[in-house]
């Protein structure tokens, strides 16, 4: 059977669309109420910037053999045991006859500010994973198959993200991949090397201008860490499982 993409172009143009939306709205309310955030901060305490994503993500899952999973999206029922931790809060967790299918993490960042924020989500993303798969290892789920841990970044597209970045390493040479690369370039790195450590099943990192409110264009970075890659190997993952569970579509 086809693997079923649900049109997810169109629907990444939606959800880029309701991101840069969601978050004038949010600065818009905070202005006219008077209790306003510092800086870009105002955009993102709605907390509903990324629901075009995970709407995407739960149309995959659906259109793939698993419409009758458990899809947890509510704050209230997203955390999963730890290792390092007593609990992680995840964005999406999918749960079908007791196992544990999928879980997701989507993260976005905008400008002016990229370096710390960049160092932040780096040293975010590879914490959680380690702390994930060492609980995996140690049965904190049970025992069945590796589930699909994904992981989403949304960064503007802006002079200050693609810009060459210089970095200070007195000691010992950086990568060269890093040399001189922007910040998205470094973003792509990542999620390339997230992928191929085992970290994650698929990362991916799409770029999009603040002027995309109304188009919905996006960029990505390339083919590794591409949205297509993601839903698709998202759609084969629930696929497999709805055969292996015998999940009824």
């Amino acid at each position: 059977m086809a693997l079923d993409l649900v049109d997810y172009e169109q629907k990444v143009r939606e959800a880029v669309k309701a991101f840069w939306g969601n978050r004038e709205a949010a600065r818009r309310r905070q202005l006219e109420s008077g209790n306003t955030d510092q800086g870009e901060r105002a955009g993102v305490t709605a907390g509903k910037n990324m629901d075009g994503f995970l709407a995407l993500v739960i149309d995959i899952i659906k259109a793939n053999g698993l419409a009758h999973a458990q899809i947890y999206r509510n704050r209230a029922m997203l955390t999963l045991p730890g290792y390092f931790r007593p609990t992680k809060l995840w964005d999406l967790l999918v749960i079908h006859k007791g196992q544990l299918i999928a879980a997701i993490e989507l993260k976005s960042q905008v400008g002016p500010s990229f370096g710390n924020n960049f160092n932040n989500r780096t040293e975010e993303a590879i914490g959680t994973a380690h702390d994930f798969w060492t609980a995996f290892r140690d049965e904190a789920f049970g025992k069945q198959p590796r589930p699909f841990v994904g992981w989403l970044m949304m960064v503007e597209d802006a002079p200050e993200s693609r810009s060459p970045v210089r970095d200070s390493s007195p000691h010992f040479p950086v990568f060269d991949e890093f040399k001189g690369a922007s910040y998205l370039t470094r973003y792509d790195v990542l999620c390339q090397r997230l992928v191929q450590e085992r970290l994650y099943t698929t990362a991916t990192v799409i770029t999009a201008k603040r002027g995309a409110v109304s188009t919905g264009d996006f960029s990505e970075l390339s083919p590794m860490s591409s949205l297509k890659t993601f839903v698709s190997a998202l759609a084969g993952h629930v696929a497999a499982e709805a055969a292996r569970l015998g999940a009824q579509s």
